[in-house]
């Protein structure tokens, strides 16, 4: 059996209003403040079109190489739910403003294409909260700038699926044209699923999945419904077109309702709203304002920091990430360096304490002057690490912070010897070891003079010595 999946993913845009009126466009405000006639949907409010939220649209069709529609229009999707409260949804419909286009994803080395259908504007609905005997409706949400990207039946598994959102997910970051954050919602999506017998060209029939909030979500409830369908099929079950619900807690999908067709939601175009109308030259002015994109990053941040193409991959799937990166290579003109200082301790302090790069003290600037500190000898690792620890939680200036800690690196030879021999005095057992082909010993022994000078010693030193000393 193959099976075939399409996404419906649900982005919203970063703006400063909603849709169609001015209300603040801002996640965390307490419930139903940032509402106004026009998104509460009160007789005769008249909604207004988000200019932003076309340019953006039509900023994403063209990173996805999408076709731009210079001429497209709003339309009325009719239906009746609590978290609507016009009892329709302002949405666009056969007229949308970006058609075609793909992403490619890369899977155990190889890439490929995943189709775009359309990418459409709509205004997102409010929030269903239920508590133990009723629900309530906050309507913040309601009208946010709703961006639905629609793609071809080109993925056959979850992982391609997972591939796909992540790639979409850095694409759209890198663009500025969300914050995509799950947690906040930022980011949703409907799965297509269906599975046909091998060798066939016809799609079997659909299964929707709706309102899927985290990417892992999306990998384990489509697992489970393509191993539902073969299983059913084999069973001689017919699949109906309908719509699911994925259980993440029991890890299964339930059937919610039949699946609506197009006509089931009463389709025209809005009467308050004139068609979107627009020019070569204006498509043109956002084309040319559009970002480097992740994958030409990457291949440029190998060519001029001469850093591995893992490490490179590594650093551009956050945006925020590569630009700190490039900043302290710039700066401190030492790739390599600013990759790992990147990679391993920033990484490893970032996830410690569950924050982004965009809200730590330190500056690019900063880890650059501690990188020199440590090309130039001044102080050895252990140290180093020490004072990138007081730059992550203060900020600050590394030398200063080096000469008040007492961390300058000591690499004088004479002041060094007398340790080494002292070690040498200590621990007979240790160098006859080492003399006997132990190398171990020599690492212990050198700890030894790390720990009497309080780190600070130079560690090539010691070992020179040691080795010196020992034959």
């Amino acid at each position: 059996m193959i099976a075939s999946v399409g996404l419906e993913v649900h982005v919203q845009l970063r703006t400063n209003s909603k849709m169609f009126c001015g209300c603040e466009n801002r996640f965390g405000h307490d419930p139903n403040v940032q509402v106004c006639p026009v998104c509460l949907g009160y007789p005769g409010a008249l909604p207004v079109i988000n200019g932003k939220a076309i340019e953006l649209t039509v900023k994403t069709g063209l990173l996805l190489g999408c076709t731009i529609n210079h001429r497209s229009k709003f339309d009325r999707k009719n239906y009746f739910y609590p978290d609507q409260a016009k009892n329709y949804q302002v949405s666009q419909y056969d007229q949308p403003l970006c058609s075609g286009g793909h992403v490619d994803i890369v899977l155990d080395g190889e890439t490929k294409r995943i189709g775009i259908t359309r990418i459409h504007l709509e205004e997102d609905v409010a929030k269903n909260i239920h508590f133990g005997d009723a629900s309530g409706i906050d309507f913040n949400r309601g009208g946010t700038p709703l961006m639905e990207i629609v793609t071809e039946p080109d993925m056959s598994n979850a992982d391609e699926a997972f591939a796909f959102l992540s790639a979409l997910k850095q694409i759209l970051q890198y663009g500025g044209v969300s914050d995509c954050n799950l947690e906040q919602g930022n980011i949703r999506c409907d799965i297509n699923a269906s599975v046909r017998p091998s060798g066939s060209d016809t799609l079997g029939v659909k299964t929707e999945i709706k309102n899927m909030n985290t990417f892992k979500g999306v990998h384990r409830a489509l697992k489970y419904e393509i191993q539902r369908q073969i299983r059913d099929i084999e069973k001689g079950r017919e699949i109906i077109q309908e719509t699911r619900r994925w259980d993440d807690e029991t890890g299964v999908t339930a059937s919610m309702r039949t699946k609506e067709y197009a006509h089931d939601y009463r389709y025209f175009p809005e009467p308050d709203l004139l068609p979107v109308e627009l020019t070569d030259a204006q498509i043109e002015a956002w084309k040319e304002g559009l970002p480097e994109m992740p994958a030409d990053r990457r291949d440029r941040m190998v060519r001029d920091y001469g850093i591995p193409e893992y490490d490179a991959g590594v650093l551009a799937a956050d945006r925020a990430v590569a630009d700190f990166f490039e900043a302290t290579a710039r700066a401190c003109g030492n790739g390599k360096a600013a990759s790992n200082w990147v990679m391993t301790d920033m990484m490893r302090c970032l996830s410690e304490r569950e924050t982004d790069i965009a809200s730590i003290r330190m500056a690019p600037e900063q880890l650059a002057a501690l990188i020199g500190l440590v090309d130039k000898k001044v102080i050895n690792m252990p140290a180093a690490r020490e004072v990138f620890s007081i730059l992550f939680e203060q900020g600050g200036d590394p030398e200063t912070i080096v000469k008040d800690k007492g961390l300058v690196q000591v690499s004088d030879e004479g002041a060094i010897e007398g340790m080494v021999d002292q070690v040498i005095g200590e621990h007979a057992k240790s160098v006859e070891d080492y003399k006997a082909g132990k190398q171990a010993a020599l690492q212990f022994l050198i700890g030894q003079v790390m720990r009497i000078s309080k780190g600070k010693a130079n560690p090539q030193v010691v070992r020179e010595l040691f080795m010196r000393k020992l034959g």
